[in-house]
């Protein structure tokens, strides 16, 4: 078996010993050319090992830099993959509004149509209900008309009562409708035919002597 080969410690200058030997070789001869290549190898030898060791003090700032470059990528990969986590998040969140602003723009749209179709509604009973009074006074102004002098006598009614009720609940019914609904304009249409009719029933209930008839409009 062969032994292991010796592991020796270096010093900072492995070669400086073998530099000073020859120096000092070369001082002891007394000149000529074997001086001059001693000298020559002893400087040699010198200038390489400073830039062996110029050239592994460079390869070790290297190394140190390659390890903080590491870190620095591993550091500037773990924040790239937040930011590509948080660009997700914000791109979950921005669908999610988009949808809920859609949703909320159907439901204004649908909104907005029903309460037109409630406004054209609205005014269409309106106008129904002014038509009605119309109809109402004239077929009041036509009852209360007093017919000829020779008709008249203690057993004929001027003004209908029959008619002048189913007017008055019509309209009290037609007031109450609207202000379900909020039609305040067609609820007040209605409740001053109501109270016209109120006024007519008076006039004629049995027993009052009113004079002559009163005109309603």
């Amino acid at each position: 078996m062969s032994m292991p080969a010796p592991v020796y410690s270096l010093s900072p200058n492995p070669h400086q010993e073998t530099v000073d030997f020859l120096r000092r070789l070369s001082s002891m001869l007394t000149g000529g050319r074997n001086a001059e290549v001693q000298q020559e190898a002893a400087s040699l030898i010198e200038t390489l090992s400073l830039r062996a060791a110029s050239a592994e003090q460079r390869y070790q700032e290297q190394q140190e830099d390659h390890a903080r470059n590491l870190e620095l990528r591993e550091v500037a990969e773990l924040a790239s993959d937040n930011l590509i986590a948080e660009v997700d998040s914000l791109k979950a969140e921005i669908e999610l509004l988009k949808a809920q602003l859609a949703d909320r723009i159907s439901q204004a749209c649908t909104h907005r149509n029903w309460f037109a179709e409630e406004t054209l509604r609205a005014q269409v009973q309106a106008e129904l209900a002014q038509e009605q009074l119309a109809a109402a006074h004239a077929e009041l102004a036509e009852m209360r008309r007093p017919p000829p002098p020779e008709t008249l006598d203690d057993s004929i009614a001027v003004v209908p009562m029959q008619s002048l009720q189913l007017a008055r609940a019509q309209f009290d019914h037609l007031a109450e409708g609207f202000a379900k609904q909020g039609d305040v304009v067609s609820q007040t249409i209605c409740e001053i035919g109501a109270c016209t009719l109120d006024k007519a029933l008076a006039d004629n209930e049995p027993g009052r002597d009113s004079g002559p008839p009163q005109r309603l409009i």
